[in-house]
């Protein structure tokens, strides 16, 4: 990892399960001292919260050991990969604030070596050519509990295997007509060592080679190759991969015993932990790309997704999620994570970073009778409490303001501190008030509050001597500025919307996993730009869409000021 790689993810890492078996290997000299490590995604999707985990994990066990981390794409099925995802992967490792070692790699810079080391397994004897479709194949495999039958085809010639597999690759037959299997042990309880597939027949261009290829290999005889090839140290993967290893190690040692150049490189070696698991979420790429195909969101950034790029959009921030990355550990057993943590983390880093405004999502006007109609004045109001050096910053106020609708009660309770009729109250950096009556429309919907005003107790003033209970935020009516304001939520109603086995994940949409209201902001804001965070005062953080302009100011609600998901369980 280049030194200035991750200058601002200095924060010291939590020691885990991995860090002791690395230093193991450290300690006893392997691989010289050296570790180096990977991210290898497969291009045919956007990256999400379960990658972010591993994105930490990675390029902070490189930051530890004073190593380095590959970014390596895994481009070994071009009918699903696109370069969209490759961009967009490299676009959220960079804002997560990880740079990779050197330039980026890919599976597909491989091919010829693949290639070559296919036949020299053909050529000992260890690989052979299958005529027989999926179907058969899998039909031959057996059960757990119950050995596989050989391949018709298992026992073909060396000269034959060499002839077919040459074949394959000039094109001459359709795809999916032949796959290339190594030859191990149909009988193994290991169900990944029954001659698993090495190649497959795929007529379809690479998003990077073209038409070079019409042969591909399959992931696990690519992945642990392309970590050989680099000179990978540990192989960091998740749980599912643990019954994959012995396959991982059996090409290598195959290949290792076949080819004289590679007996004395760096042998990889796989570790695996358990994979991050949220629960009002699905970690799926196929359900995911299901939501984007079928419209039930706007996209893979939409912010009601899992995704980085849809966290990003909602106003999450990178600290907020090396910081969630580092809260949920390391483990080797499987568990699920509450998704309050991750919003629990983001209100964490923006209650320190961003200033507190003014905005009103459900407009209620209130008239101050007695206040001067001509009158202006500027109130002054601190930016964050938190941190002094924001600074502060004065707003417009004026005879007509908008109130919350919902800090108005007409018939209010003994313990409302909020605005009733003859009740008095402060509006938050200016005046106290006290309303004096209210107006109707027709349906019996208030349209209008009236209030007088104190002249005496504006804010910061010494002579006020009373004390004013009850504080609420406001908007000057003839400086307000019109904003759209969209109020994301879980975007499932079910704590493992995934894992019902009666059910698909879609039964669970919440339907109300987006509102859009029409609000008023204070005019300080009508120069925000995108992704400029805010608190909008006692309703949540904010954060400006991507397609806010001067002409239409949007806002997506980040998360609320607190978790209130927790009183529905």
């Amino acid at each position: 990892m280049n030194k200035d790689s991750n200058d601002n993810h200095s924060e010291e890492v939590k020691s885990n399960f991995i860090h002791l078996e690395i230093d193991k290997d450290l300690e006893e000299n392997k691989n010289g001292g050296a570790v180096l490590t990977r991210f290898p995604p497969e291009p045919n999707g956007y990256l999400h919260i379960g990658h972010a985990k591993s994105i930490c994990l990675n390029f902070s066990l490189a930051q530890k050991y004073g190593g380095g981390c590959n970014l390596r794409f895994d481009d070994t099925n071009p009918v699903k990969e696109d370069v969209e995802y490759v961009d967009s992967i490299q676009e959220d490792v960079k804002w997560l604030g990880f740079n990779w070692e050197k330039e980026v790699k890919f599976a597909s810079d491989y091919f010829d070596q693949f290639y070559a080391w296919a036949l020299l397994l053909i050529k000992a004897g260890k690989a052979y050519v299958d005529d027989q479709n999926a179907d058969e194949i899998a039909k031959q495999k057996g059960t757990p509990t119950e050995p596989g039958t050989e391949s018709p085809f298992r026992n073909r010639s060396v000269e034959e295997n060499l002839d077919l597999f040459e074949r394959m690759k000039a094109g001459e037959f359709p795809t999916g007509a032949k796959v290339l299997r190594a030859k191990i042990d149909m009988s193994s309880p290991n169900m990944h060592l029954r001659d698993p597939y090495m190649y497959r027949i795929i007529h379809q261009a690479h998003h990077r080679t073209g038409d070079k290829w019409c042969i591909y290999p399959i992931y696990d005889f690519a992945h642990g190759q392309e970590d050989f090839i680099e000179g990978i140290t540990h192989s960091i993967c998740t749980l599912e991969f643990k019954v994959h290893r012995p396959l991982y190690d059996w090409f290598l040692d195959q290949i290792r015993e076949a080819d004289e150049n590679w007996k004395a490189k760096v042998r990889p070696r796989q570790i695996e932990f358990a994979r991050l698991n949220l629960n009002y979420t699905v970690m799926s790429k196929r359900k995911l790309l299901e939501l984007v195909q079928k419209d039930i969101v706007e996209g893979w950034d939409d912010p009601r997704m899992p995704t980085v790029s849809g966290l990003r959009r909602r106003g999450y921030t990178p600290e907020s999620i090396r910081n969630f990355a580092d809260k949920v550990g390391v483990t080797n057993r499987d568990s699920i994570t509450d998704v309050a943590l991750l919003e629990s983390c983001i209100r964490e880093d923006l209650n320190k970073k961003v200033a507190r405004v003014n905005a009103v999502i459900d407009p209620l006007k209130l008239i101050i009778t007695n206040y001067p109609e001509d009158q202006e004045e500027w109130v002054e109001l601190i930016n964050n409490p938190e941190d002094e050096s924001m600074g502060s910053r004065k707003l417009p106020f004026s005879r007509e303001v908008y109130i919350e609708r919902d800090d108005f009660m007409e018939d209010a309770p003994k313990k409302f501190f909020r605005l009733t009729v003859g009740k008095e109250l402060r509006l938050k950096g200016a005046y106290a008030i006290t309303c004096t009556g209210i107006k109707k429309n027709e349906e019996g919907v208030i349209e209008e509050i009236y209030a007088t005003y104190d002249p005496e107790t504006k804010s910061g003033a010494t002579t006020v001597t009373r004390k004013i209970k009850g504080v609420i935020h406001w908007v000057s009516a003839k400086h307000a500025v019109d904003a759209e304001v969209k109020l994301y939520d879980r975007l499932y109603n079910h704590e493992a919307p995934a894992a019902q086995k009666d059910a698909d994940h879609l039964d669970f949409i919440n339907p109300d996993s987006l509102q859009v209201v029409r609000a008023k902001v204070e005019p300080s804001l009508k120069d925000a730009k995108a992704l400029d965070k805010f608190q909008f005062q006692r309703i949540g953080y904010f954060c400006v869409d991507k397609d806010s302009s001067s002409d239409k100011l949007i806002f997506n609600r980040t998360v609320a000021l607190k978790d209130s998901w927790s009183k529905k369980k």
